[in-house]
């Protein structure tokens, strides 16, 4: 049986990263896409990844391209093209010129990859998706946003080195825009069965929330210039992985609701089972009074952004 094949879409820190993982799970073949004036960092970073195949015991096949055609037929696209974010840089600011990028890849995914699963990474995020859903025409359970694996991860792992406690055994549930707008719900966070609320006080678990929510910015800022790509890699192949073995993972992710949360024609971050069909289904939660009002916030912060799309 033929592996699948995973296309990834630029070949930056993000890309490089997925490739790695990809291959380190035996996902599937890899092919790097990057535009022709940086088809030699694609092509090397395949290759590099190719050579530790033999030393990891890995089976797949890695290559780099700057042809859109040699990502003909891909089970699954992960695009990660796109400027990134700079120190003093709203996730606003770079929708023009992402928005430019990302509608061209989406023109050429739509000729290539008609079936494909595609997971977008790109800033801003719930713009960006919606953006490649409209230009490509695919079925809203092939195109999902990367964020809340991301957003809902960031929040486990502070709550983790808070208590000093495994991550394995927190869980937890960010909803909505991927910015500082988003809903963690320390409500339904527990560790090993146990309720946040019952460990730490309220204001504490304020304070997570909101380092939370500014997660992204924090890197941003420590790193200088560019923004984070292991964690994003990392949250981005944990949706392929569900939607190549219909694992059907419940998975926060930006999905299309039409009428889930009270929100219509938007992606948002919300609940999702991943099986071999994509995003099958959007869980909903029962939401408080206050978490409700702060979904509305991060849905017209959302709506913003894309009203902003040319």
């Amino acid at each position: 049986m033929a592996r699948p094949k995973i296309a990834l879409i630029g070949g930056g820190q993000i890309g490089g990263i997925l490739a790695l993982l990809i291959a380190q799970k035996e996902l599937g073949d890899v092919v790097i896409y990057e535009i022709e004036k940086m088809e030699g960092l694609a092509k090397g970073k395949a290759l590099d990844i190719a050579e530790l195949t033999p030393v990891e015991n890995i089976n797949c096949r890695i290559s780099g391209t700057s042809k859109f055609e040699e990502t003909a037929g891909a089970n699954v696209v992960i695009v990660t093209a796109g400027i990134p974010r700079k120190p003093g840089m709203s996730r606003e600011d770079l929708t023009a010129t992402n928005q430019q990028i990302i509608s061209g890849i989406a023109q050429q995914i739509k000729k290539y990859c008609p079936n494909a699963f595609n997971i977008i990474i790109t800033n801003p995020l719930d713009a960006m998706v919606y953006c490649y859903k409209q230009v490509t025409g695919f079925p809203k359970q092939k195109v999902i946003g990367m964020a809340g694996v991301l957003d809902t991860a960031r929040f486990r792992t502070f709550v983790a080195m808070e208590l000093n406690v495994s991550v394995e055994d927190v869980s937890a549930v960010v909803l909505g825009g991927h910015g500082p707008t988003m809903v963690p719900l320390p409500r339904l966070c527990t560790i090993g069965g146990v309720p946040l609320t019952e460990l730490l006080s309220a204001d504490k678990i304020a304070a997570l929330s909101q380092r939370t929510r500014d997660a992204g910015t924090e890197i941003v800022n420590l790193f200088g210039t560019g923004s984070a790509f292991f964690s994003p890699a990392a949250s981005a192949v944990a949706m392929a992985e569900s939607y190549l073995k219909d694992k059907r993972r419940v998975l926060p992710c930006a999905a299309y609701c039409e009428g889930e949360y009270g929100v219509k024609g938007l992606y948002i971050g919300v609940p999702a089972v991943i099986s071999e069909k994509g995003a099958e289904k959007i869980i909903e939660i029962k939401l408080t009074a206050e978490e409700a009002n702060q979904l509305k916030k991060t849905e017209e912060a959302v709506r913003k952004a894309v009203a902003e799309l040319k």
